[in-house]
């Protein structure tokens, strides 16, 4: 079906959720669904494309302008300690001299980001306060940060709208390394269990946490809902559109930007007599947000005034990211969404209705870069610019006006004919061919093969989960060799084949959503009518395996892994059907993982069951697939609890040094035999 609508007349979406993400070689599935893309001829044309459905309101917007630790707005890359000692060196570690495309200009959006942070105090003559970005290390990941946190190495945390306790993987690591600071902050709708950890987790009931002796200060501050503020959700289209705030929040409930722009205006205060040069950063940021009718709201709008970017001289606001400068004569907090306030307009408020304008709808919010709902839809074009379907015609080259015109913005350089060819030795824009769609690539080519950017290799490639009852069947090497994995006793994976007793762990288990509730539950458990709808955690499993372990619909049962067990009502189904692989049968089981010890209706979380091992380009776990035992009846509470998880690790052969293998490829493997590839199995960290 894929490849028979797809082609001149008619194009594919490839559209995916966290089910490709969360895995580690999740960038590798999303790769495969690109390359399949740019072989079928989808990309840059209406009906085409990848879209990624993510886990809910503006997950877009916060990797554009991130949360992430290891890129800044507009996916500029974060310096390096080791490798980035001056401005010059992070920027030519960008765009590299002589490199083709818009990243040719990475300096005129990095130095413009910097002009935003720091504005009068970032000059030339102090490479624009870079020496003030922090720089980073390594992986300062969040399962990186709450293994330290056990550790004793961190000593307060920032949750803003965020539940580990419940919500990600390995949710006993989470709430011992949060029972391990000095203070946390929590800004949430309601007091969710990473603000009660210490009073009613799993770990309490263990002996692991003692509330009396718990040393970890908690603050939670109620935050304000959606509607109780305005700004922007980015959403997976790219689409910025602006909210209006409907309600006043009650009682103490404020937003983040009220949260932020306080608690920096206080650390400013408190720091205003420093003479010492660490505390600099922070009192050269630009911290102008308050409006003149306002002593205590900041805007949103004034933000958005800020990232869209405008010339410092003029105060006119850019309309586009080709009009940033890297003499430090423009200011803009996000290169790619420069044009979002372009001549003083919110364009992220219009809401012209459909029946008013094109198809296209230009003018319903605003889409990053320029406004472009279609990104490198000069590929809906052949190579001589003319539309490849007039059905579904897009952008094309019009040879009378001598410019791309089209039902979109073109996402090419408008009067660069399709004839053009690069002079020898060109750089930047002028380096694209004008048959050339993927303006952003190097070569202005999309990549079948890609020699830098990922990690784990320059094409897909079949690898296990960490977690499988089954070996590879390509090749030696089991799972990703590339993942990160946190060898430690407090992070046991189960056997995998060729280990020894990975039949201790026969099924495979899954974790996903209802309709009903909310990733960790913080906003649905607390409400009446969800909760009722959906009342409690429960396992299911299909009328085979249920024989097979003796489950009873509605019964309960539990269901172990080597970092804890979860209990759950047992739910009979044929929607899920044992599976025949390997010439044997294996069994599946699905989760919700909603739920946790508060709301109106509390349950085991399944998170529990997992450990952490990442996708090694982006550092998302691997929380859809697992093995595990499923047994009737509750699991064992308190301390016998933790006998009984132990037991199943001393029967799966699980040491305190035990993570999933990895097969080395390295010299030596060819020469070793290929009667046993058990054999040439090999460990690695």
């Amino acid at each position: 079906a894929w490849t028979s609508n797809s082609g001149r007349e008619r194009t594919t979406a490839l559209v995916y959720s966290v089910g490709w993400t969360q895995h580690s070689v999740g960038v590798q599935y999303i790769r495969a669904g690109a390359i399949l893309q740019l072989l079928l001829g989808n990309m840059g044309r209406p009906g085409g494309g990848i879209m990624a459905l993510r886990g809910h309101a503006s997950i877009q917007g916060s990797t554009d302008i991130p949360t992430l630790f290891n890129i800044l707005p507009g996916y500029l890359p974060m310096p390096m300690a080791s490798e980035h000692s001056d401005l010059q060196a992070w920027i030519d570690s960008i765009r590299h001299p002589g490199a083709k495309g818009f990243w040719a200009d990475a300096g005129a959006y990095g130095i413009s980001l910097l002009k935003a942070y720091w504005g009068e105090a970032a000059t030339a003559d102090n490479d624009f306060c870079f020496d003030y970005l922090p720089k980073i290390t390594g992986d300062h990941g969040t399962y990186r940060t709450v293994l330290d946190m056990i550790d004793g190495k961190v000593k307060g945390y920032f949750l803003l709208g965020q539940n580990p306790a419940v919500g990600s993987a390995h949710g006993r690591a989470q709430r011992l390394g949060m029972a391990n600071l000095d203070w946390l902050v929590v800004r949430d709708l309601f007091e969710i269990e990473s603000a009660t950890f210490w009073k009613n987790s799993p770990e309490i009931a263990t002996g692991e946490i003692v509330a009396e002796e718990c040393g970890t200060e908690v603050f939670l501050m109620p935050a304000a809902s959606h509607v109780e503020k305005e700004g922007t959700f980015t959403q997976t289209q790219r689409m910025l559109q602006w909210r209006e705030k409907a309600v006043e929040p009650p009682g103490d409930c404020r937003s983040e930007l009220w949260f932020l722009y306080h608690l920096g205006r206080l650390v400013r205060e408190r720091l205003a007599d420093s003479t010492q040069e660490r505390d600099r950063p922070i009192l050269d940021l630009t911290w102008d947000y308050l409006p003149a009718d306002s002593e205590d709201e900041p805007s949103a709008e004034i933000v958005l005034k800020e990232i869209n970017g405008y010339e410092i001289a003029t105060g006119r606001p850019l309309s586009s990211f080709t009009e940033m400068k890297d003499d430090g004569s423009t200011i803009g907090g996000c290169w790619i969404y420069t044009g979002v306030f372009k001549d003083g307009v919110n364009q992220a408020a219009r809401r012209k209705p459909g029946r008013e304008q094109s198809w296209v709808a230009p003018e319903w919010g605003w889409v990053w870069p320029a406004n472009r709902r279609i990104l490198y839809n000069r590929a809906s074009a052949d190579p001589e610019g003319r539309p490849w379907s007039e059905r579904k015609a897009y952008v094309w080259w019009d040879e009378d006006a001598g410019e791309w015109t089209g039902h979109d913005i073109p996402d090419f350089e408008k009067n660069k004919p399709p004839s053009y060819r690069p002079p020898e030795g060109s750089s930047g824009t002028e380096a694209i061919a004008g048959d050339d769609p993927f303006i952003m690539q190097g070569d202005g080519k999309g990549s079948l093969y890609v020699p830098q950017g990922l990690i784990d290799g320059p094409m897909p490639t079949h690898y296990e989960p960490v977690e499988s009852p089954f070996r590879n069947p390509l090749y030696r090497q089991q799972a990703n060799p590339t993942r990160k994995d946190y060898a430690r006793r407090d992070n046991r994976m189960n056997p995998s084949p060729p280990e020894e007793h990975s039949e201790v762990f026969p099924y495979v288990f899954t974790t996903s959503r209802l309709t009903e509730h909310h990733t960790a539950g913080g906003m649905s458990r607390y409400l009446q009518y969800l909760s009722e709808l959906q009342p409690e955690m429960f396992v299911e499993v299909s009328p085979e395996l249920a024989t097979e372990r003796g489950l009873e619909h509605m019964g309960w049962c539990h269901v172990v892994t080597a970092r804890s067990a979860v209990e759950g009502k047992v739910m009979v189904t044929d929607r899920l059907t044992p599976l025949r692989v390997e010439g044997r049968v294996v069994h599946q089981v699905w989760l919700p993982y909603h739920w946790g010890a508060g709301g109106m209706v509390s349950g085991d979380s399944a998170n529990d069951l997992f450990g952490i091992s990442l996708d090694p380009n982006v550092l998302i776990q691997e929380s859809k697939v697992g093995t595990c035992d499923v047994q009737p009846g509750r699991r064992p509470s308190g301390p016998a609890l933790l006998e009984y998880v132990a037991g199943y690790q001393h029967r799966a052969g699980v040491d305190d040094n035990h993570h999933a293998p990895i097969v080395t490829t390295g010299p030596g493997i060819a020469s070793q035999s290929d009667d046993d590839p058990a054999d040439d199995e090999r460990s690695s960290s």
